[in-house]
């Protein structure tokens, strides 16, 4: 038999969460001293601790908790239960990281207003080029709403390819064209030279030849932001204006984000 304080701490909670239990009916001591009062417990019990606490790390309110152990859930049951809260808690904090990219982000490019661009842009001419693609829509330009379009769409892309007997010719082009409001026809495509037929639905494309401002941008695609806007105030200071879609052209992408290579293109007049 565990003393109160030997099972609160055998079952990593407070004593003060035990005796709260006790009072629910969630977890009645094994025996109590009618004289002392002491509370004392056994080590079978910390099993149905390991479920109180775990249903309750779920999001279950203790009342929900005490329906669940009464219809006797499984280990089972509460496995699957624990494997999906982690999914959830894991999506969650890959989401609150990517949002944390683009806060820091947006902190960069407040940072640089009023300063002189010293970003290396260059104009480039950029010959007219075949590609094969796919597309997708995306609600807006937001870094969120761009995101969860473009990254499976590039993957399809990249599955499609063999099965259409299609060998790249050059790097990863996304591209971006503002069809209303709300609204951005998101592009994935690798150049390519390939005629009329089945490319397992994938489009065959000509871009034509532009002249472009470019800048190349190391580091996470997510934190691109300052370094397009960079390339934004360089046109707009050397008189010139935008002239098509913009570009981004993926000349490495390790498994680290952090290592990306990308240079970004955008047309000019």
């Amino acid at each position: 038999m565990f003393s109160i304080g030997d099972f609160a701490r055998h079952g990593r909670v407070s004593v003060r969460m035990l005796r709260h239990y006790d009072a629910l009916g969630l977890l009645r001591p094994a025996r109590v001293d009618p004289a002392t009062g002491y509370r004392s417990y056994d080590a079978g019990q910390l099993a149905r601790l390991n479920r109180i606490v775990a249903l309750k790390d779920l999001g279950f309110t203790l009342e929900q908790v005490a329906t669940l152990l009464t219809d006797e859930v499984t280990v089972e049951q509460v496995r699957g239960m624990l494997a999906l809260r982690r999914a959830e808690l894991e999506a969650a904090l890959a989401e609150g990281a990517a949002r944390l990219v683009q806060v820091e982000a947006r902190l960069r490019t407040i940072e640089d207003e009023g300063r002189p661009t010293t970003h290396d842009v260059v104009v480039k001419e950029l010959p007219a080029l075949r590609v094969v693609e796919l597309t997708g829509v995306a609600a807006g330009f937001a870094p969120e709403a761009i995101g969860p379009v473009v990254r499976p769409l590039c993957a399809e892309l990249g599955r499609r390819l063999p099965l259409a007997d299609v060998t790249p010719a050059g790097r990863l082009t996304c591209y971006y064209e503002q069809r209303a409001e709300d609204e951005v026809v998101v592009h994935a495509a690798v150049p390519a030279s390939a005629g009329p037929g089945d490319l397992n639905g994938l489009t065959v494309v000509d871009l034509p030849a532009v002249r472009a401002a470019t800048l190349v941008h190391r580091g996470a695609i997510d934190g691109v932001l300052p370094s397009w806007q960079a390339v934004v105030r360089w046109v707009a200071d050397h008189g010139f204006t935008s002239a098509g879609p913009q570009r981004e052209l993926y000349l490495d992408c390790p498994e680290d984000p952090s290592g990306w290579v990308t240079e970004l293109q955008e047309p000019i007049s």
